[in-house]
């Protein structure tokens, strides 16, 4: 790690350090932005865990009676199993149909008990039933069934009483809405405000409204939400606290507007919305997608979302962990070499682009000289670098001075293995920020950096030179992030070394 004495170092080496550009929002948008937010649950991966949840229990349930007691009695009967299986698959399928797997029935008691013990005897009527008719009737115990009933029934009901309790405190902490800003803010943001505010379990928590125009027709407030500030406020305000969904409150008319806008926007990893609720042209009902009653049409979805994301996560976390414990003896051979090759620290941090432009601390094995350390990276490492020493020629050609970024994917969490590669905050194009050499750079921060990515495999890393080179890297980028898949990352992965023996001409 860097102490005092190598951050000394780094400043005096590179004179000043450059300052970040950051725009100001105004007072309002602080305020709001600086309020304590607690990280979102999905409504979709909380009722897929209650359906998983639901099989479980049945299926326990059903096999600790026929364990407990049939089997002393009979013996072992494949048909018992089979019984169970099917009646905890088909009870799923049946609370599904009666809708009971939604966070609005969660929160109810009535509502959801009232579904849940109709469908239930429902699936039990229906087993008896088939038994009868399929003449296994006398086959099954029916102090077995009875029994598997009863106490299936009560196991739900406290399942259920819990999950409410659960459900309800999450939703106090609004971990289940859907932090909104409204982009609009005259009658039709009004209208819009007034028509989510009105709705019952609307999970939409509406932050502020945006607006560019001063003129009389931008309100202060809309329907009592405040105006935070314009349009190019919100990128800022989203990279402070937590937005999920950007909803235009235009008319379909002003294309020009809204194509300019999205412009600007489309690079965070927020949902976009155009609202449909004052518009005369009318599509199909299925054309939209609902908040409550509210139409709206579907810009931009934030990707690797819900389950994708639990996928990804659990990608990182079991590959990681298996790469980190392989990788451990060479990582040890590394640090040992650099100790002895230089003095100073075997690891270093620094400050790099993350998820939604966040700025996180990227640890590498050290590979310049110690008095050259340039924590903010504010000047790029050219071939034949004199501040690169022997040992750091030889990892970072060869890609060894990424292994410790495998502690930012196992115990930080705000890597992946795959992704787009974490750009120095600073990171400059002949004296020009990325940001500012290609359109849309940020749009590769919509999902966390990776270790590796499909930039990185197809030749496109080490030194940026070249307008070519980042407008590729983006490029890569983007395409990777519109075609993610778990066996994309697998591809990826396993092609990452090939490529580093290939495709190392640009690693200096």
């Amino acid at each position: 790690m860097l102490d005092a004495a190598a951050a000394a170092a780094a400043t005096s080496s590179v004179g000043t350090p450059a300052v970040e550009r950051r725009r100001r929002l105004s007072p309002a948008a602080l305020a709001v932005a600086n309020q304590k937010v607690r990280r979102a649950y999905s409504p979709i991966v909380i009722a897929g865990v209650v359906r998983i949840a639901d099989f479980l229990l049945l299926s326990l349930v059903g096999s600790a009676i026929y364990v407990g007691y049939v089997i002393p009695l009979s013996g072992f009967h494949w048909e018992y199993l089979g019984a169970i299986l099917g009646v905890a698959a088909t009870m799923v399928v049946c609370f599904q149909a009666a809708d009971i797997y939604q966070i609005q029935v969660f929160r109810g008691q009535v509502s959801q008990m009232t579904r849940m013990i109709s469908s239930y005897s429902f699936v039990f009527l229906l087993f008896i039933g088939i038994s009868f008719f399929a003449k296994v009737g006398n086959e099954l115990s029916r102090l077995w069934l009875g029994a598997f009933f009863f106490t299936g029934l009560g196991t739900l009901i406290a399942t259920r009483v819990f999950l409410r309790s659960l459900i309800r405190g999450w939703a106090r902490e609004g971990r289940l809405d859907r932090r909104t800003v409204i982009v609009g803010a005259d009658q039709n943001g009004e209208q819009l405000v007034r028509a989510l505010e009105t709705q019952e379990d609307s999970d939409i928590e509406i932050l502020g409204v945006f607006d560019d125009r001063n003129d009389s027709r931008a309100l202060e407030t809309c329907a009592g939400v405040a105006k935070l500030g314009k349009v190019d406020d919100i990128l800022e305000f989203a990279r402070r606290t937590r937005v999920d969904l950007v909803l235009f409150a235009l008319p379909i008319s002003a294309e020009t507007r809204i194509l300019d806008m999205l412009k600007k926007l489309w690079v965070l990893p927020v949902d976009i919305r155009l609202s449909a609720h004052t518009n005369k042209l009318r599509f199909r009902p299925r054309s939209y997608s609902y908040l409550g009653e509210v139409p709206t049409l579907d810009m931009f979805e934030a990707p690797i979302t819900d389950w994708d994301l639990v996928m990804k996560w659990l990608f990182d976390r079991l590959v990681g962990s298996l790469i980190l414990l392989l990788a451990l003896p060479i990582m040890a051979l590394v640090a040992l070499a650099i100790k002895l090759d230089s003095p100073g620290p075997v690891l270093f941090r620094q400050k790099r682009f993350g998820f939604n432009n966040e700025r996180i601390d990227v640890f590498k094995f050290r590979s310049l000289y110690h008095h050259h350390a340039d924590l903010t990276a504010s000047k790029v490492v050219t071939k034949n670098d004199p501040r690169v020493t022997r040992v750091g020629r030889f990892i970072r050609g060869t890609s060894l001075d990424e292994l410790p970024q495998l502690f930012n994917v196992v115990f930080k969490g705000n890597l992946s293995l795959v992704g787009p590669r974490p750009h120095a905050v600073l990171g400059k194009l002949q004296n020009r920020l990325f940001d500012e050499a290609v359109d849309g750079y940020f749009a590769r921060h919509r999902v966390k950096p990776g270790i590796t990515g499909w930039a990185q495999i197809n030749g496109w890393r080490g030194e940026i030179d070249n307008e070519e080179k980042i407008q590729k890297r983006v490029e890569f980028d983007l395409y990777y992030i519109e075609n993610w898949s778990v066996l994309f990352d697998m591809y990826i992965l396993l092609k990452t070394p090939i490529a580093l023996m290939t495709k190392n001409e640009n690693a200096y």
